[in-house]
């Protein structure tokens, strides 16, 4: 992940499969943070013992009027996404767990994005990028998506994917060095 090399960190990846269903009952700060946890702790357990360090799982979701907008399946989802945040105010939650095997935090932050008013051919042609396919509520504001983007408030690195100030914050509290911290 570029973000973290913004912090001079070096790291390992690690993919580990998670459950990305949204409980019934949950809201949507919950559902962020449960899903930044079962990141890192299945990240955490897909590495030998003798290799454990801290590790980092995060999870950005989008929010409009209480509605969760994850990832689009296809074309059609991520051009309706596009339409239903067109004109309107949403918010974007970015949750991050380090977990130790002694260890764990998370934290969330929430940040507001503002798209202008979308025309739906422009849309349409978006989707048919491929950029919305991997990216919470079909847009990239670091890409081509930022045309659609009237008005930030908060992190805009939380909105690419990873709050870098807490992120930092939170690595040093479990010893990690960052470049701040040098």
């Amino acid at each position: 992940m570029e973000l973290l090399s913004q912090i001079g960190l070096q790291y390992q990846q690690i993919l580990p499969s998670v459950d990305e269903t949204k409980n019934a009952d949950e809201s949507p700060v919950n559902f962020v943070k449960r899903l930044a946890k079962l990141k890192a702790e299945a990240g955490r357990d897909m590495l030998p013992e003798a290799q454990l360090k801290p590790v980092l799982g995060a999870d950005t979701i989008v929010v409009l009027d209480g509605r969760v907008f994850g990832k689009p399946k296809d074309n059609e989802e991520a051009f309706t996404m596009l339409m239903a945040l067109s004109g309107h105010t949403h918010q974007v939650m970015t949750a991050v767990t380090v977990v130790t095997p002694s260890n764990e935090k998370t934290l969330c932050v929430c940040s507001k994005v503002t798209f202008r008013n979308i025309l739906p051919e422009e849309a349409r042609a978006y989707a048919k990028t491929g950029e919305p396919m991997d990216k919470a509520g079909a847009y990239a504001v670091q890409g081509v998506g930022a045309i659609f983007v009237e008005k930030i408030e908060g992190s805009y690195s939380a909105i690419v994917g990873l709050p870098l100030m807490e992120t930092a914050s939170l690595l040093r509290e479990f010893g990690v060095p960052t470049l701040a911290s040098d």
